[in-house]
């Protein structure tokens, strides 16, 4: 989350005016939050995985949005645009406007400096309210490094790292698997580091 605007706003409001904006904005309890842009690293890893993901859920009652499709959480009010965001089956979306979707089944945000600790902690805490919502990764863009967060049968959550020494990821809410390099495709890690 970025820069804040003061004065309290209804969902409503906050629909029209970011329908009406050239740049986007997330909402949570009466505010607008400001977001920032993202850097070439940021994007190529958008790119690779909604290409990967294409690629494999072709033949598939599945979608995959990137980061203009917007999400809302009904029980904690945020909304909220995700990186990657696939849904199997009929997508339901909140109105008319087909601009929010509400039934998510996996979510990935590319990790920034700005973001990554609200990534991680509250945003995934509300995420984790959405009932369709089986699995969320974090990627980061300074290493080969992803945080995969699954959904078991009992409710909780299965934390698994993902490195260039497991080199693939099974993405086990779609039951498929993604390779690392392709991920990071064209990505310039600093492996000084």
């Amino acid at each position: 989350m970025a820069t804040q605007t003061s004065a309290f706003i209804t969902p409503e409001e906050y629909l029209a005016i970011e329908r009406a904006a050239p740049s986007r904005s997330e909402y949570h309890d009466g505010q607008m939050f400001a977001m920032a842009g993202a850097s070439r690293a940021h994007n190529l890893i958008v790119t690779n995985l909604v290409a990967e993901f294409r690629n494999r859920l072709r033949s598939r009652d599945c979608e995959v949005y990137s980061n203009d499709m917007r999400i809302q959480i009904a029980s904690t009010g945020l909304y909220t645009y995700p990186d990657v965001v696939v849904v199997c089956g009929k997508p339901v979306l909140a109105d008319h406007h087909a601009d929010i979707l509400t039934n998510p089944l996996l979510i990935i945000e590319v990790l920034s400096e700005s973001t990554k600790d609200y990534d991680r902690g509250t945003k995934f805490s509300q995420y984790r309210r959405i009932p369709s919502l089986e699995e969320y990764l974090t990627v980061s863009q300074t290493e080969m490094l992803i945080e995969q967060s699954i959904r078991q049968p009992d409710g909780s959550w299965l934390l698994r790292e993902r490195r260039p020494v497991n080199g693939n990821v099974p993405i086990s809410s779609l039951a498929i698997e993604l390779n690392l390099a392709d991920i990071y495709d064209k990505v310039e890690i600093d492996t000084q580091s």
